[in-house]
C-alpha cells in the first residue's frame, strides 16, 4: 500500500540551472519545459547508495516473538516459540547463511528487490482493490482553475513537465534533510555536485542528509503492467510521446511531446482535450477496460486472443502511452463518493494496468490511482508533490485561455478493437465480477477536529503512535480482541529498499487499550498518560528500526522464498497458525500526510479486514476506512473516534467516560 514515508523531504526551494544563472522554474530548451533544474544531477546519489541490511536472524525471531505476544495465550506463545528456537538453530540458520552469501554477490541491489517484484507479478487476483491504491488532490486553491478542461490541461502539462526533468536529470534529488539549513542549500549543492556519484552520498551524510532510492522513477511513464500466464511483465517504451485518454469508455491518443521531445504548446493540448470531452458518441457496449480489473489469468488469455484478432499495434498505443489520463463525467458528490470513484470506478473508464491513471471528475476534483508492482508511495507522492505544485504555481493555461485553432480531428486518434464474441462474453464476465465485487465494499471517513500534530507533540507523545494507538483501542471495543496490524514503512533510504513493516499491536498498546476500553475507572489519567507514553516510545522504536531495514517481516518473507526457490519443503515455522494469522492482516494501515493531499485509500487486503489511510495533521486527524461484508467500516470508525476523544481526554487530565 501507500507506504508509510518516515521521511518526508518536500521542503524544497526554487532550484537552479547547473551552467545558469538564477532561472525561473520553467526553463528549458522552450519555454515551460522543465519544472525545476536541479544544481545535483537527478541520480547524483544513487551509485553510492547503502545497501539494505539483512537483519541478523537472532534479531528477527526477538523482534518476530515480541509482536506474536499480544496475538496468542501462553500456550500458543510457547509452541511458536519452540518452533523459532528450532528453525534459529537449524533451517533458518542454513536459509540466512544462503541469503547473505546471495546477497554478497549482487551488490548492485538489495535482497528484497527480486522477490518482492515476483511476489506482486506471480499474484493473479484481480489487481483492483486487492493492490491498487489512490491519493486524492486538493482542489486548486484558485477555485476557477477547477474547471475540468483547465485543470486537466494543467495536470497534463505539469505531469509533462516532470517526465522531462527527470529524464534530463534536473529533477532535485529526493533527499531528506536533518539539517536542512546546512545541506539543503545552494551552497552545498554547488559542492556535493562534484564529489563522485561512487562517494556522493558520503557527502551528504557529513551534513546530516540522507538521499533516497530513485530506482523506480522511471517506470512511472510509458509503462504498463502486461498480464501473462502465471507471471505478469512490467513494460516500458520511453520512446513514446503520446498520452492515452480514457473518456465514457472510450480510447483517444495524441503526442504531448514533438519529435524534438519538447512539449506540445498548451493550448494545442487544450484544444485537443476539448475536443475529446466534446465527443457525444454512446459508451460502447462491451468497454474494453473491464478486463484490466480481471483475474490476471484470465486476462493474459483473452488479452492474447486481442493480439491474435488484430489489435497488437492498438495496444501497443495504450501499454506505451506516457500516461493515462481518465475524463470522468460527473461530478464528485462527497468525500466517500471520491473515494469509491478513485479507488475502482465503474470499471469503464480506467486501465488498471497503467503505472498510473490520472482521473479528472466533471467538477475537476483530480487523484491519481496507481498500479503497486513498479513502485511505492515514494516516487509517486514525489510526482504527486511537484505536479500539483507546478499546476496551481506556475499553470500552463489560464480559464480565460483559448484554445488552438488546430484540427483535433487529425492530431487526436480514437483507437478501435476488433473483439471476437469469445472477447464480448470475456467483457460481459469481467464486468458481471468487477460489479459484484465493488457493490461490496463500503468506505467510511472522519475528521477528527479536538487537535491533531501539534497537540500530541506538546505531550511528547508521536502522533503516529497515538492514531495507531486508537485503531487497537477501537477494534478492540469493537470485537473484543488484538489482531495482526500491519502499517508500511519506506526503505527508500537504501539501494533498491522497497518498504518494511511496522507490527504497531504490542503488549504495551493491548495493556494500554484494556485499560482505556476496560476498566477505565480503574485507572487515573496519570496512569493512563504514562501507558501512552510507553506506548509511544515502544512505537517510535519500531517505526526507527523499520526505515531502517531492521523489521522482521521482510526478512522472514525473503528466507521463505529461498526455501520455495531452492525446492526445500516449507520450514515449519512457516506452517505454524501464528505465522498465517501475522500474515493475514485484519487492520492494514497507512499513512500519508502532504499539503496536496486530500486524501488516500486501499481495500482490506483480506475479506474480513479493514483498510485504514488515515493522516495525522497539524490540528486534526483524518481517517479513510473500507470494509467488505463481515465488518462494520462505520461501527469501526465511531470507535475510532471514542478512541481519539478518550485520548484527548486523558491527556487534559479529565476522567474517561464510559
Amino acid at each position: 500500500m501507500v507506504t508509510r514515508l518516515l521521511l518526508r523531504p518536500w521542503a524544497r526551494g526554487p532550484a537552479m540551472g547547473p551552467a545558469a544563472p538564477c532561472r525561473p522554474l520553467s526553463a528549458g530548451s522552450r519555454p515551460g519545459q522543465y519544472l525545476q533544474r536541479s544544481l545535483v544531477p537527478t541520480m547524483h546519489y544513487q551509485d553510492s547508495l547503502p545497501r539494505l541490511p539483512i537483519p541478523k536472524l537472532e534479531d528477527t525471531i526477538r523482534r518476530y516473538l515480541n509482536a506474536q505476544k499480544p496475538l496468542l495465550d501462553d500456550s500458543q506463545f510457547r509452541k511458536t516459540e519452540q518452533l523459532c528456537k528450532s528453525f534459529e538453530s537449524g533451517i533458518g540458520k542454513e536459509l540466512h547463511e544462503q541469503l547473505v552469501a546471495q546477497d554478497k554477490q549482487n551488490k548492485h541491489t538489495s535482497y528484497i528487490s527480486g522477490p518482492w517484484f515476483d511476489m506482486y507479478l506471480t499474484a493473479r487476483d484481480s489487481i483492483v482493490l486487492n493492490f491498487n491504491p489512490f491519493i486524492a488532490f486538493n482542489p486548486d486553491p484558485k477555485s476557477e482553475y477547477n474547471d475540468q478542461l483547465t485543470r486537466a490541461t494543467n495536470l497534463t502539462v505539469s505531469a509533462v513537465r516532470f517526465l522531462k526533468t527527470l529524464r534530463a536529470g534536473l529533477l532535485e534529488p529526493e533527499v531528506f534533510h536533518l539539517n536542512p539549513a546546512k545541506s539543503d542549500t545552494d551552497t552545498f549543492k554547488r559542492l556535493i555536485r562534484f564529489v563522485p556519484s561512487s562517494l556522493s552520498w558520503y557527502g551528504a551524510y557529513l551534513v546530516n542528509a540522507y538521499p533516497l532510492d530513485m530506482s523506480q522513477y522511471f517506470r512511472l511513464f510509458n509503462s504498463t503492467r502486461l498480464p501473462r500466464p502465471s507471471r505478469d511483465e512490467l513494460f516500458t517504451d520511453d520512446k513514446a510521446r503520446h498520452l492515452l485518454v480514457l473518456r465514457k469508455g472510450h480510447f483517444y491518443v495524441f503526442d504531448v511531446l514533438d519529435q524534438d521531445g519538447n512539449i506540445v504548446s498548451p493550448s494545442e493540448i487544450q484544444a485537443h482535450l476539448k475536443y475529446i470531452l466534446s465527443d457525444n458518441s454512446p459508451a460502447p457496449e462491451f468497454p474494453l477496460a473491464y478486463l484490466t480489473s480481471e483475474n490476471r489469468d484470465v486476462w493474459a488469455e483473452l488479452r492474447q486472443k486481442l493480439v491474435n484478432g488484430g489489435n497488437e499495434e492498438t495496444l501497443r498505443k495504450v501499454d506505451s502511452a506516457v500516461f493515462c489520463l481518465c475524463l470522468d463525467d460527473f461530478p464528485i458528490k462527497d468525500l466517500i463518493h471520491l473515494s469509491h470513484s478513485m479507488l475502482h470506478g465503474d470499471g469503464t473508464n480506467r486501465w488498471f494496468d497503467k503505472s498510473f491513471n490520472l482521473v479528472i471528475a466533471e467538477d475537476g476534483t483530480a487523484g491519481v490511482h496507481f498500479e503497486h508492482a513498479w513502485g511505492d508511495g515514494v516516487a509517486v507522492l514525489r510526482f504527486f508533490h511537484e505536479v500539483f505544485k507546478d499546476s496551481t504555481q506556475a499553470p500552463a493555461i489560464t480559464p480565460q485561455s483559448q484554445p488552438a485553432r488546430t484540427d483535433s480531428s487529425i492530431a487526436v486518434q480514437k483507437l478501435s478493437f476488433k473483439l471476437s464474441d469469445a472477447l464480448k462474453t470475456g467483457i460481459s464476465a469481467a464486468k458481471d465480477k468487477f460489479d459484484a465485487t465493488v457493490t461490496t465494499l463500503t468506505i467510511d471517513i472522519i475528521r477528527f477536529q479536538r487537535g491533531g500534530k501539534e497537540f500530541l507533540k506538546k505531550q511528547k507523545l508521536s502522533p503516529d503512535s497515538v492514531a495507531q494507538l486508537a485503531f487497537q483501542m477501537a477494534f478492540l471495543r469493537q470485537y473484543g480482541q488484538t489482531v495482526a496490524t500491519y502499517e508500511s514503512c519506506s526503505t527508500a533510504a537504501f539501494k533498491h529498499g522497497r518498504t518494511e513493516t511496522i507490527r504497531p499491536a504490542s503488549v504495551f498498546t493491548k495493556r494500554c487499550s484494556e485499560a482505556f476500553v476496560r476498566e477505565p475507572s480503574k485507572h487515573s489519567a496519570a496512569e493512563l498518560q504514562q501507558m501512552m507514553a510507553e506506548c509511544s516510545k515502544y512505537h517510535s522504536r519500531l517505526t526507527k528500526e523499520a526505515a531502517m531495514g531492521q523489521g522482521f517481516d521482510r526478512h522472514l518473507f525473503v528466507l521463505r522464498y529461498l526455501a520455495a526457490a531452492k525446492g526445500i519443503s516449507v520450514p515449519e515455522l512457516f506452517l505454524d497458525p501464528a505465522y498465517g494469522q501475522m500474515n493475514h492482516n485484519v487492520l492494514s494501515t497507512s499513512t500519508l500526510s502532504s499539503p496536496e493531499v486530500s486524501l488516500g485509500g486501499f481495500a482490506p487486503v483480506v475479506p474480513d479486514g479493514f483498510g485504514v489511510g488515515y493522516a495525522v495533521h497539524d490540528d486534526w486527524i483524518g481517517c479513510n476506512v473500507s470494509s467488505y461484508p463481515g465488518r462494520n467500516s462505520q461501527e469501526f470508525l465511531q470507535c475510532v473516534e471514542k478512541a481519539l476523544e478518550d485520548i484527548f481526554d486523558a491527556l487534559e487530565g479529565k476522567a474517561i467516560k464510559t
